[in-house]
C-alpha cells in the first residue's frame, strides 16, 4: 500500500489526475492521456504497484478504438448502480432524502468559491475529487475516508466486471489509508428489471378486479423528477499541464 505524501501540490496533482481518469473519454481527454501519465508518475503519492495498473488503464484507452473505449464508458458506469459514479446513488437512491444531500453538498463547494455547471451534479465522483485537490492534505484524505465504504463498493463492483478502472478507485482507497481488497456485493438486478413498469391499467386486467362491491386496486408510480441543477460551472476547473474536454453529464467540475 502506498502512503500519501503530505506535500499539498503532490496530493492536489495526484486527486485532480485521478479525477480525470474518471472522466468520459472523449478524443481530447484521450489526447492527453500521456501527459497525465507524466504527472501522475512525477508525484511520490502512490505505489509503484498502483502506479502500473493504472498505466494498464492508460494503455487501453490508447490502443482500442475511440468508439468502443467510449460505449464502453457509457455501459461501465451509466448501466448499473454497482459501478455508478453519483455517490448518493450508493447512500440514498432514489428516496427523498437525496435531494437536501444534493443541496448541502452544492453549499459546501460554494463556500469554497466552487460552482457548478448547469450538467452536472455534486454528488459525481469525479466533482468531489476535484474539491478535495483544492482542500489542505488532512482534509482531502479526510473526505476520502469519509466515502471510503462508497469507493470500496465501486472498487468491487469494477473489480467484478474485470474492469481496469478498479485500479483508480484502488489508488483513492490508498489514499484514503484504507485497504484496496474486493468486498462480497449482492447481485444487482439488470437494467430491465432497474427500469420495470406496471402495466397499464393493470387495475382494470382479469388479474386486477374485484367482485362488484369490493374496493378496486389503485396503483401509484413514483414520478422521477429530473435532479437538482445549479447554474454556473465549477472553477477552478482542474488544469494539469494539459486541458482535458469537459464531458458531458457528471464530468469534472
Amino acid at each position: 500500500m502506498s502512503t500519501i505524501c503530505t506535500d499539498q501540490p503532490s496530493l492536489k496533482t495526484t486527486l485532480r489526475v485521478l479525477a480525470h481518469l474518471l472522466d468520459y473519454p472523449d478524443a481530447a481527454l484521450r489526447a492527453a492521456l500521456p501527459e497525465m501519465r507524466e504527472a501522475l508518475h512525477g508525484q511520490d503519492t502512490l505505489c509503484e504497484q498502483r502506479l502500473a495498473e493504472i498505466d494498464e488503464l492508460i494503455n487501453t484507452l490508447l490502443r482500442d478504438d475511440g468508439f468502443d473505449t467510449e460505449a464502453a464508458y457509457v455501459d461501465l458506469f451509466d448501466r448499473g448502480r454497482g459501478t455508478a459514479l453519483h455517490l448518493f446513488e450508493h447512500v440514498h437512491g432514489d428516496s427523498r432524502e437525496r435531494g437536501p444531500a444534493m443541496i448541502d453538498l452544492i453549499q459546501t463547494y460554494e463556500q469554497a468559491g466552487l460552482y457548478l455547471a448547469s450538467d452536472e451534479l455534486p454528488d459525481h465522483l469525479t466533482v468531489l475529487l476535484e474539491y478535495a485537490s483544492t482542500q489542505p492534505s488532512e482534509s482531502a484524505k479526510g473526505l476520502l475516508g469519509e466515502v471510503a465504504h462508497i469507493l470500496r463498493n465501486i472498487y468491487s463492483a469494477l473489480t467484478r466486471r474485470q474492469s481496469a478502472y478498479a485500479s483508480v478507485l484502488a489508488a483513492l482507497l490508498d489514499l484514503a489509508g484504507e485497504p484496496a481488497h474486493a468486498v462480497e456485493l449482492p447481485r444487482e438486478p439488470g437494467l430491465d428489471e432497474t427500469w420495470s413498469e406496471p402495466a397499464a391499467f393493470d387495475g382494470c386486467s382479469s388479474q386486477g378486479q374485484r367482485r362488484p362491491g369490493e374496493p378496486q386496486p389503485v396503483r401509484i408510480v413514483k414520478d422521477a423528477r429530473s435532479p437538482l441543477q445549479t447554474q454556473s460551472r465549477m472553477q477552478p476547473h482542474a488544469q494539469l499541464h494539459t486541458q482535458p474536454a469537459q464531458p458531458e453529464q457528471g464530468a469534472s467540475a
